[in-house]
């Protein structure tokens, strides 16, 4: 009678052993579903910054050659302004 209750108790122990690895595998099955849709969510943020830094260096390439452009014609009005005031002295001096 020993030897039964001993196999019975073994086959308690080794099925809560086998709840107990399936509790676990479930759980490593859980933080696995998890993780992915983390790694997809953070995937897709991902991608939404890159769409927001290739527009903002377009935006900022656009203000760069506006810039440019800008000083550019800056320069040309200074040098036609001096050229003015040039001839009105110019004019002044022959007075």
């Amino acid at each position: 009678m020993a030897t039964s209750a001993e196999g019975q108790l073994a086959f308690e122990g080794s099925a809560n052993d086998f709840q107990s690895l399936e509790a676990k595998i479930y759980r490593a099955i859980e933080l696995l579903k998890e993780a992915r849709s983390q790694k997809a969510a953070a995937e897709l943020e991902l991608a939404t910054v890159r769409e927001m830094l290739e527009a903002q260096a377009a935006e900022a390439d656009g203000l760069r050659n506006q810039l440019h452009a800008l000083q550019q014609e800056r320069s040309e009005v200074r040098h036609r302004v001096e050229k003015l005031l040039g001839d009105v002295d110019a004019i002044l001096d022959e007075q």
